[in-house]
């Protein structure tokens, strides 16, 4: 006894520890699938907690905003009031003037384009306008009186040759391997191009998600590596006589900042303060709040009137003009609060992990069960030293790595030692006497087989976190312990919800066996279709056919909702028919044409549509609500149904699939049950 117990106990030791290891494993890999994501998530969510606190006292943007444009004219503005304003501002000694915006054509006001509008000017009168002095020439002696640094733009197509320009200075070492190639630019006009101190690229996609969080360093274009506008300005107000790529970090005079694989920095971003935001109208009426304002600062010039500004979403979830996202980052880098994540951090997450692995294991393979509320403090502190990392060091600590990968081990230990549990019971009531063993064993596995079922179908959490678009409540009540009745959803896409719900023919058992094939045939066969629903529906109607006997025979209301406008796609193959709940609190029936239940014949199943105004309920029953019978013998039928939801107002979608199931039961009063009972309700909250 003693020697067959502690084999027992070695090859449980050994059952936990590989689950432990497969569980850390699954953990690791969805850390890796879902990496890019969730810390986005994370970080943007440290971002809006710490933003950084910009000082000011090194950036300034001045604004063109609606209040410039209403009393010096709409966009574009002469290019001598262009002059005027960047000679006022270089009055002041900043250290660099920025323009985040481009010349590519000759003046509006040019004197040839006037004369174009007015043909009947005589010759005389022609002439003189003619001989007027070339706005752009004032513009470019502005400029060239100025340390200016004009943008480019790299692009795909419809720009001009980048081997035509003139690149100062040379970027030396060599960029990350992603850096973002461009064949083409946009740049100014030459006159002004030429006279420029520096030229520096916006170029500045945002991530997947549509959110700027960094800027290019550096970027090819043409074959020549380029500057950020950013980095080109900080360039000139480190002194810095040429950037330099150093082993995936560009150097400045003072420091080197790091940049991912394509090249772009990413940085702590905050709100500049007040007295850095000018008015482009406040510099050229001398106003006392633009008097030194701008003085050994960068400078960047920017759009922000209506219709004009270059709007992007950023991590604190404001959408701000272009210019004041380049002149944080400038601001990051003179004050080195850029973003860095450091080969060692990311071993250090790994090295998390295994530890948080190591303990489930010793927690489950040798009971020292001690271990978990250490292993979680491990994971509390983990969480707090992401914080303070970020907001003190501006280091990027993910610790949703370790915490996926330890939970997934610790999980799979807690399931491992309940089965493990599970079959030692199972061995000790092996010892009773067989009549015992025998029913034990039928209620046991009848309790299983109900919980196994219950399961197989979204819980309320699983569905609340499909879409926050729709509300989803469901109820599934065998009428034994297992039953035929089934319900699923799913998200097809980021719009495109399928729902489900089935009724096998029968109760009990072979029903319930039947309801996991065709559940599970049916996900797997809806999920993979292309959005003819139809098509889909009779795909897996011969699915079915191929695995039923005779005997079997199942019903499915099938369809999807879009998320996006209300609009729903319904297959009814011999099912109820659902209702809908309008506002109002008025009950109708959504007659559909459908066609035979499944596995009877191969049909083509027609697609019907409907739509979900915001606020109204689509509710999904099987034929044990309608069929539900009294003491009386007195069916419920769908009138009752109806009425059973008649009066409730706009409830949510759990409590009113709650509450009908309670009613229908409540109607049948201490009969047995007629049939299984399944109610599905989504309600459609809005766009």
């Amino acid at each position: 006894m003693t020697g067959s117990s502690s084999t027992s106990d070695d090859r449980a030791r050994r059952i936990v520890g590989w689950a432990v290891l497969v569980g850390g494993l699954l953990g690791a890999l969805l850390s890796l699938v879902s990496a890019n994501w969730e810390q986005r998530a994370l970080f943007d969510r440290w971002q809006r907690a710490a933003p950084r606190e910009i000082s000011g006292q090194s950036v300034a943007v001045v604004l063109i905003d609606p209040i410039s444009l209403r009393l010096y004219g709409s966009w574009p503005w002469p290019r001598t009031l262009l002059a005027e304003l960047a000679s006022k501002i270089a009055a002041q000694k900043p250290k660099v003037i920025g323009f985040d915006m481009f010349f590519t054509e000759t003046d509006a006001f040019a004197p040839a384009k006037v004369r174009a509008l007015y043909p009947e000017l005589a010759p005389a009168a022609a002439q003189q306008l003619l001989a007027l002095p070339d706005l752009d020439d004032a513009f470019a002696n502005a400029i060239g009186d100025a340390p200016v640094v004009l943008a480019r733009l790299g692009v795909t197509s419809d720009g001009s040759d980048p081997g035509q320009l003139f690149v100062d200075p040379e970027i030396a070492g060599v960029p990350p391997r992603g850096v973002l190639h461009y064949p083409q630019v946009i740049s100014n006009l030459p006159k002004l191009d030429d006279v420029a101190l520096a030229h520096g690229l916006i170029n500045g996609e945002p991530d997947p998600d549509g959110i700027v969080r960094r800027v290019p360093l550096t970027l090819s274009v043409g074959g020549r590596a380029m500057p950020g506008m950013a980095a080109e300005l900080a360039r000139i107000a480190t002194q810095t006589p040429q950037l330099a790529w150093r082993g995936g970090r560009l150097a400045f005079r003072g420091g080197a900042v790091p940049a991912d694989r394509q090249g772009r920095m990413q940085f702590r971003m905050g709100k500049l303060p007040a007295a850095s935001v000018v008015l482009a109208s406040e510099v050229l009426n001398g106003d006392e709040t633009a008097r030194g304002a701008f003085a050994g600062k960068v400078v960047l010039i920017g759009m922000g009137g209506d219709g004009t500004a270059d709007l992007v979403s950023t991590p604190l979830g404001n959408r701000v003009s272009g210019a004041f996202v380049q002149v944080q980052a400038v601001d990051a880098i003179l004050s080195g609060s850029w973003l860095a994540r450091p080969g060692w951090i990311v071993w250090g997450e790994w090295a998390a992990a295994i530890l948080l692995v190591l303990m489930a294991t010793l927690a489950g393979g040798m009971r020292r069960y001690w271990l978990l509320p250490l292993g979680a403090a491990i994971v509390g502190a983990l969480w707090l030293g992401s914080f303070l990392a970020f907001d003190r060091a501006n280091l990027l600590l993910d610790p949703v790595r370790p915490t996926l990968v330890g939970l997934s081990a610790a999980i799979a230990m807690g399931v491992t030692l309940y089965l493990i549990a599970r079959a030692d019971r199972a061995r000790l009531a092996a010892a009773l006497t067989e009549q015992r063993v025998a029913a034990a064993e039928q209620e046991g596995e009848l309790r299983a087989a109900r919980r196994i079922q219950l399961g197989m179908v979204p819980g309320a959490e699983k569905l609340e976190r499909l879409d926050p678009r729709v509300e989803i409540g469901a109820v599934l009540r065998p009428a034994k312990s297992v039953g035929g009745d089934f319900y699923d959803a799913l998200m097809l896409g980021p719009d495109r919800l399928l729902f489900v719900i089935g009724d096998v023919t029968g109760k009990g058992v072979p029903a319930a066996l039947y309801m996991a094939l065709s559940k599970a045939l049916s996900k797997s066969v809806l999920s993979r279709s292309s959005g003819d629903l139809g098509a889909a529906v009779a795909s897996l109607n011969r699915e079915l056919m191929a695995e039923a006997d005779d005997e079997m025979g199942v019903t499915m209301l099938i369809g999807t909702l879009d998320c996006a406008n209300g609009e729903l796609a319904l297959v009814n193959a011999g099912h109820e028919n659902p209702l809908v709940v309008r506002k109002g609190d008025g009950v109708e029936t959504l007659s559909l044409r459908g066609g035979p239940p499944f596995c009877v014949v191969d049909f083509p199943y027609p697609e019907e549509r409907a739509r979900l105004a915001p606020g109204e309920t689509l509710v999904l029953i099987t034929d044990g609500a309608t069929e539900a019978q009294d003491a009386e013998q007195a069916l419920l039928g769908l009138d009752g149904v109806i009425a059973a939801m008649t009066g409730d107002g706009d409830v949510p979608a759990a409590v009113r699939a709650s509450d009908l199931a309670d009613r229908i039961r409540a109607f049948e009063g201490d009969t047995e049950p007629s049939d299984d009972l399944t109610i599905v309700a989504l309600r459609y909250r809005g766009p």
